[in-house]
C-alpha cells in the first residue's frame, strides 16, 4: 500500500481499540457489518490499568441515579457476556461474584457510609451495614480500627487486562479488520465523515464512523470544532502486588473506603494478585507514575489491610479515564453526520463494556438509540467546547 493509498470501505470504522471500540466491533461484525478498528495496539488503553471493580452500588455517587440505572443494566449483563465471549474464545476472564465490603476508619467515614446506605436504600439497592466485628469476621485481615462498613454482595469484578485480550481475540475470529495504525485525521465529504487518514498516510473509508478513542478523542483532527466531544483525561495510578503462592489470600471480596479524604480500593485476584487503586489526578495527558501517588495507595491500603506491606511489589502503572462534563458516557450518534461516539466512560469503563456494545450495535444497524441510552446521548453537550493539549 502507497503512503497515500486507500484501502476499500468498511460499514463500520472504529477509531480506538480499547475495550469499549473493541466491544462496538465485535456486536457490529456480529450484526454483519463489515468492521475495522484503527489503533496502534489494540487491546491496549486505559482498561489495562483498571482494577476492574463492577461497583455498581458502591460506586453511587448523588445526583448520579440516571448513571446508576445505566450501571445497573450493564452489570445485569455480565454473567451472560462473559459466558458468551469465553465461549468465543476460550479465554478465563476473570470474573467474580466475589461482592464489596465498603469499610469506614473513623466516625466521619462511618457517618459518610451511613449516609451513603441511606441513600441507596432510597434508590431501591441492597446492600447490609455491618459493624466493624462483623466486617473483620468476614475479612479477619482488616485493621482492628475498622469502624463499620456496607457489604454489597452484587458488586463483583472482571480483570480488563483479560477482558481486552479476548475482545481482540473475538474481533479476529468475527471478522473485525484490525489496522495497527494511529489515526491521524478524520475524512469528511461536505457534512458528513467518510473515514480516516491513518499515520501512514492510508485513506479508510467507511459507511459509519465511531470515535471510540477514549482520552484522546477530542484531539483528533478533521472534526469540526463544535462536534469535537468534550472528554477530558483523568489520571489514574495504581499499584499492584502478589501473595506467596504457598499462602491463603489477604482478601476474599473487593475491599474500599475514604483514606484522608483519598478513595482506595484493594482488588484481589484468583491468581493471587492484589490491585490497589486509584488516584484522580487532572493533570492533562501525563502519564508519569510518581513516588507520591505510589506512596499515598500503599498508605492508605495499610491502614485498611496492614498485610499489604509484606507482599511483593509487582508492577506500578497510570492511565488516563476519559471523562465528560457529567462523568457519564456520550454513546451514539453526534452532530455530525456519520460520526457516532463511544467515549466518556470515566470510571465506569469497565462495567459498562457489554451495554455499550449492545447499544452501539443497535444504532449502527437500526439508527435508533435504546430507550436506556437517550439521556447519555452526545448531543446533550453540543454547545461545550472540547479540552484541547495546552501547547508546550
Amino acid at each position: 500500500m502507497s503512503s497515500t493509498g486507500t484501502s476499500g470501505t468498511s460499514d463500520v470504522l472504529v477509531i480506538g481499540g480499547g475495550i469499549i471500540g473493541l466491544v462496538t466491533a465485535w456486536r457490529a461484525a456480529q450484526r454483519g457489518l463489515a468492521t475495522t478498528v484503527v489503533d496502534p495496539e489494540p487491546g491496549g488503553g486505559a482498561a489495562r490499568v483498571a482494577a476492574g471493580m463492577l461497583a455498581a452500588v458502591t460506586e453511587l455517587h448523588y445526583g448520579e441515579q440516571t448513571l446508576l440505572a445505566l450501571n445497573l443494566a450493564s452489570a445485569r449483563r455480565y454473567p451472560e457476556f462473559t459466558t458468551e465471549l469465553t465461549d468465543a474464545t476460550g479465554e478465563d476472564l476473570g470474573y467474580r461474584r466475589c461482592g464489596t465490603l465498603a469499610v469506614a476508619l473513623d466516625a466521619d467515614d462511618r457517618a459518610h457510609l451511613r449516609e451513603l446506605h441511606a441513600f441507596q436504600e432510597q434508590c431501591g439497592l441492597r446492600s447490609e451495614w455491618l459493624s466493624g466485628r462483623d466486617c473483620r469476621r468476614l475479612e479477619p485481615m482488616l485493621a482492628p480500627g475498622v469502624r463499620g462498613g456496607l457489604r454489597v454482595d452484587g458488586d463483583h469484578q472482571v480483570d480488563p487486562r483479560r477482558l481486552a485480550r479476548a475482545l481482540v481475540t473475538a474481533c479476529e475470529r468475527a471478522g473485525v479488520v484490525l489496522r495497527r495504525q494511529r489515526a491521524e485525521r478524520i475524512t469528511l465529504a461536505g457534512d458528513r465523515a467518510t473515514g480516516v487518514v491513518t499515520a501512514d498516510g492510508t485513506r479508510l473509508a467507511a459507511g459509519q464512523t465511531v470515535l471510540a478513542a477514549g482520552s484522546l478523542c477530542g484531539r483528533l483532527a478533521g472534526i469540526p470544532d463544535d462536534v469535537l466531544p468534550p472528554v477530558r483525561p483523568v489520571k489514574g495510578q495504581v499499584v499492584r502486588l502478589t501473595m506467596p503462592g504457598d499462602r491463603p489470600p489477604l482478601l476474599h471480596r473487593n475491599v474500599r473506603a475514604v483514606v484522608r479524604g483519598n478513595h482506595v480500593y484493594l482488588v484481589p485476584r484468583e491468581n493471587g494478585e492484589l490491585v490497589i487503586g486509584a488516584t484522580s489526578e487532572e493533570t492533562g495527558w501525563d502519564t508519569t507514575v510518581t513516588a507520591g501517588g505510589v506512596y499515598e495507595l500503599l498508605r492508605d491500603a495499610h491502614e485498611l489491610v496492614p498485610g499489604v506491606t509484606e507482599l511483593a511489589l509487582a508492577e506500578t502503572g497510570a492511565g488516563l479515564r476519559p471523562g465528560s462534563p457529567d462523568n457519564a458516557p456520550m454513546l451514539g450518534p453526534s452532530t455530525l453526520d456519520g460520526l457516532l461516539l463511544a467515549t466518556g466512560h470515566y470510571r465506569n469503563g469497565v462495567l459498562l463494556t457489554p451495554l455499550t456494545g449492545d447499544a452501539m450495535a443497535h444504532v449502527l444497524t437500526t439508527g435508533d438509540l435504546p430507550q436506556e441510552v437517550r439521556p447519555f446521548t452526545p448531543r446533550r453537550f453540543a454547545a461545550v467546547p472540547a479540552l484541547t493539549e495546552p501547547s508546550a
